[in-house]
């Protein structure tokens, strides 16, 4: 295994593991982080197994070394702080499923258990990888690497069937590393559907965001297809029966354009550097832009196949799908106005009031997010190559500086106050009168707004 290069390990790691080793621990490199070290990935978490060891001893060994908490007294895992690293130190442990979903389970840990028992509990082969960082000792009991190698996503033993969160985790495993779901795997996830309901939300929202910050989120959509999981949001299950217009979709049918519209989202959230949270927006924008087309999709009597007003119809599909999975209200309301207008572009003309207008309508997004969603659409349809269609759009926006936030209210209630206005109705019905007049360019400055203000309040006398 000659990516596994351990020197790359943080010396807080070794000196951890050496630590034990002087208490007669055996102490192994486990999940993730092993992946991520074949695959030449730095890691951002390590997790740590230790065998040979009691609990009250490994408690006592870590606090000699830095700051320890207990955080999971019934899992037997600690958490070490240590020269500005955070490791899970864990005990092996077995598990027996005692009730329906993903918490039913009893839990006993032994230090003295073997390796390939407490292998057995892990999901993915992928993730059942060890290394003892000391020697540079590899364990692939279950064929991971060779998983990893091919692109495949396969579980470990069926006991991966006692835990409904599984099939999430396959999604975003596969958006994330570009993996194809094994036909048992897919087989034994749907027989977890049943137990999908018993999944707390904010479980299936952690799950789902780390599919959103992916490189190719399409991977864990087809995994989900593929696992039958996708009957659980209805809104994604009637894309691949919504057909398109070859015209304008050569890709073909709504599904196999949204996966395109997904990764090609990712590019651009990538060439752009955008922030996680940015990322999120415009991942989740990209999965919902076209939900409302199952709904109003139709052939018409020249046999052309329309979907009138499917932006609009999509707001309350994506409403709908993204309360189901958990997503925190703040990206909803960045999401719909973003779905709403993604083809503003297509039916009005470019003026510097449509600019503005769209500012407005696009809030809390903005158009430069907006121009980014816009991209991803009309590049996510090969054969046909990538374009831009709203760049001029976004150019204009830029000029008039408008292209992260909506235009700021000229007239205020400071300034009405100033010219002897009142505070009440009366106000706001005047400051909602005259930003909508901004917003048409009737004015674009205090000056001018004030000579408006004199002209409505001479033609209301």
């Amino acid at each position: 295994m000659s990516n596994l290069d351990v020197s790359k390990l943080p010396a807080a790691l070794l000196k951890l593991c050496q630590h034990l080793a002087n208490s007669k621990a055996q102490t192994w490199l486990v999940g993730g982080s092993v992946r991520d070290l074949l695959l030449g990935i730095a890691p951002n978490d390590f997790d740590l197994e230790v065998y040979g060891l009691e609990s009250t001893a490994l408690l006592a060994a870590l606090k000699q070394l830095g700051k320890t908490e207990h955080v999971g007294q019934q899992f037997g895992v600690f958490k070490l702080w240590l020269d500005g690293y955070a490791f899970d130190v864990a005990l092996p442990r077995s598990e027996i499923k005692t009730a329906a979903g993903h918490r039913g389970f009893d839990v006993s840990t032994d230090p003295f258990i073997s390796i390939h028992q407490a292998s057995l509990r892990r999901d993915f082969t992928i993730n059942a990888m060890m290394l003892d960082p000391l020697k540079g000792s590899f364990i692939d009991q279950h064929g991971g690497a060779n998983d990893l190698s091919n692109k495949v996503l396969r579980h470990v033993s069926p006991a991966f069937a006692e835990d409904p969160l599984r099939p999430l985790r396959a999604m975003q495993f596969a958006a994330r590393f570009q993996l194809h779901l094994h036909p048992d795997t897919a087989n034994l996830c749907r027989t977890l559907i049943s137990e999908a309901a018993s999944l707390p939300k904010e479980r299936i929202w952690s799950e789902w965001q780390k599919w959103g910050q992916a490189s190719t989120p399409s991977y864990g959509l087809q995994t989900l297809h593929d696992s039958g999981w996708i009957n659980l949001y209805p809104n994604l299950e009637a894309l691949p029966a919504c057909p398109q217009n070859p015209q304008w979709h050569p890709e073909g049918n709504v599904w196999i354009h949204t996966l395109q519209v997904c990764d090609q989202a990712a590019n651009v959230a990538k060439r752009h550097q955008l922030k996680s949270k940015v990322k999120e927006q415009l991942i989740f924008a990209a999965l919902c832009h076209d939900l409302g087309k199952p709904d109003v999709t139709h052939t018409d009597a020249s046999g052309m196949i329309r979907s009138p007003g499917h932006s609009e119809a999509g707001i309350t599909g994506s409403t709908d799908f993204l309360s189901s999975i958990g997503a925190p209200k703040q990206l909803i309301q960045y999401v719909l106005p973003l779905v709403a207008e993604h083809i503003t572009h297509l039916h009005g003309q470019l003026t510097t009031r449509a600019v503005r207008r769209l500012s407005h309508r696009l809030e809390p997004a903005n158009i430069e997010l907006w121009e980014m969603l816009v991209e991803a659409d009309a590049s996510g349809r090969a054969p046909s190559l990538p374009s831009r269609p709203a760049l001029n759009w976004l150019k204009m926006a830029q000029q008039l500086h408008h292209h992260q936030q909506k235009p700021k209210a000229i007239l205020t209630g400071k300034t009405l106050l100033k010219l002897g206005y009142t505070s009440g109705v009366d106000m706001g019905s005047i400051l909602k009168q005259a930003y909508e007049a901004q917003l048409d360019g009737q004015f674009n400055d205090e000056k001018s707004a004030i000579l408006w203000l004199n002209g409505m309040k001479e033609s209301n006398n």
